[in-house]
C-alpha cells in the first residue's frame, strides 16, 4: 500500500496566468511537465488576455 504525502512535500508550481502558487495533484500524474495553469478559469482567461494584448 502507498505511504501516504504530505502536502509541503508535494512538488509545487506557479500558474502561468495568475502567477500564484499551486501543489501537484494526482490528475496531473501523468502530464505533470505539462501542466502550466492551476485551474481551467486561468486557462480560459490566458487566452482572453492574449487577444487583448494584441489588439
Amino acid at each position: 500500500m502507498p505511504r501516504m504525502r504530505k502536502k509541503a512535500d508535494l512538488p509545487s508550481k506557479t500558474c502561468a496566468s495568475c502567477g500564484l502558487p499551486f501543489s501537484w495533484r494526482k490528475k496531473w500524474e501523468r502530464d505533470w511537465d505539462n501542466v502550466r495553469f492551476c485551474s481551467d478559469r486561468c486557462r480560459s482567461s490566458k487566452d482572453k488576455r492574449t487577444l487583448g494584448a494584441v489588439a
